[in-house]
């Protein structure tokens, strides 16, 4: 969507930030390596401990307290960019319904900021710039709720366990305390192809199955780069007004649009894929060797007007977007990344926003704009930039 595409990068990466928040479902608050203080439940087995928070009677509400931590970007990696609480970490409130809306209200010295969601909308109001972004959320068919009212048997979360223990780590059900409340913890690892993620570790109320905690760790670190934790928690109805905040009336508001269920799945346009078809409907040349940087090749296909070529596999993946510059932008590319740090690519110059869990490269070459992602440190993202450019 072309709007992308006039937002700075900081209001980009603000955006991106509230929607990572998002992501895990509003009532995913939290996660801490550690526990804190007051009683723990019983030990169970993971399968155990699953099936009963799955079946655990829906709270009227949540409200709570919560910290935000934001370790992502390494200092330096957003030169010149202002601060917000969705970058730099927080402290704030919770609202929840049990009918989906929701609150999350972040402070911070950097400035402000406030998430207001429900079934159809979602609006990010960023107080250091006192811009609102709005987003329309896609349309979902609700299940019935007899089709809901069976969770998943001990037997068949053991089962689907045991398939993704042949790809990742899963610790045991850890009894812990998390905001006063007796829970459980459980840590997943990738086995291989993982990249720079270390894992990601879940907290739950271990009465109602509530998440309480959510936190992502780098490889080798034993701090969180991601963590949403609830200091504190209470249940019960929330008030209509708490979920219904508005933003201030003088903001500015950048209007994300609305993401459509049926993007892609247009069964009359035939998909290219392939190098050797990529290329012939591209327009430009695209560069897509063999290997890179010890990965080999495994996807070409055309998505747009742009070529998209995969190396590698799973988290460890490399991917890299081509599409033919635009004759009428900076001769020096970068596209939404420009305002980031330059880096110099043998005679060109590139853009990259380098943070703990990947990095982010932008360049233009000889009329082609390149956009390379991976969960890969900033040096190993340039040698895959540099092989690209030769």
């Amino acid at each position: 969507m072309s709007y992308l595409r006039t937002l700075s990068t900081r209001s980009l990466l603000v955006l991106v930030a509230a929607v990572a928040l998002l992501a895990g479902g509003g009532a995913a608050i939290a996660v801490a390596a550690g526990g804190g203080s007051g009683p723990t439940p019983p030990p169970k087995a993971l399968p155990e401990a699953l099936h009963d928070a799955l079946a655990a009677s829906k709270p009227d509400g949540i409200t709570a307290r919560i910290k935000f931590t934001n370790n992502l970007f390494p200092s330096g990696a957003l030169v010149g960019q202002a601060g917000s609480a969705l970058l730099s970490g927080a402290s704030g409130r919770l609202w929840l319904t049990n009918d989906g809306r929701g609150r999350l209200e972040l402070q911070s010295d950097a400035g402000d900021a406030q998430v207001v969601w429900n079934q159809s909308d979602v609006t990010v109001y960023d107080a250091s710039s006192n811009t609102v972004y709005h987003a329309k959320l896609p349309a979902h068919q609700q299940q019935s709720e007899s089709a809901n009212s069976a969770p998943p048997s001990v037997t068949e979360i053991a089962n689907f366990l045991t398939k993704v223990g042949q790809h990742a780590d899963v610790s045991d059900a850890r009894p812990t305390n998390v905001a006063g409340q007796p829970a459980y913890s459980v840590s997943v690892s990738p086995k291989h192809d993982g990249g720079l993620l270390g894992s990601a570790e879940l907290a739950w109320d271990a009465a109602r199955g509530v998440p309480l905690r959510i936190g992502i760790y780098a490889q080798g670190s034993s701090s969180p780069v991601l963590q949403l934790e609830a200091t504190h928690i209470s249940y019960g109805a929330v008030s209509d007004a708490a979920v219904s905040v508005s933003p201030p009336a003088g903001a500015k508001t950048v209007d994300v649009g609305t993401p459509s269920a049926n993007h892609g799945s247009d069964s009359t346009v035939k998909p290219v894929s392939g190098l050797d078809a990529v290329q012939a409907a591209a327009g430009f040349q695209v560069v897509a060797p063999d290997t890179l940087v010890g990965l080999p090749r495994q996807d070409v296909r055309l998505v747009g007007k742009a070529a998209l070529v995969v190396y590698g596999h799973g988290l460890g993946a490399i991917v890299v977007v081509e599409r033919a510059a635009d004759t009428a932008a900076s001769g020096s590319g970068g596209g939404m990344l420009s305002s980031l740090p330059t880096v110099s690519l043998d005679g060109s110059t590139g853009h990259e926003l380098a943070t703990q869990l990947g990095t982010v490269l932008g360049w233009q070459r000889n009329g082609v704009d390149f956009v390379l992602a991976g969960s890969l440190p900033p040096a190993a993202a340039e040698t895959a930039a540099r092989d690209l450019s030769k």
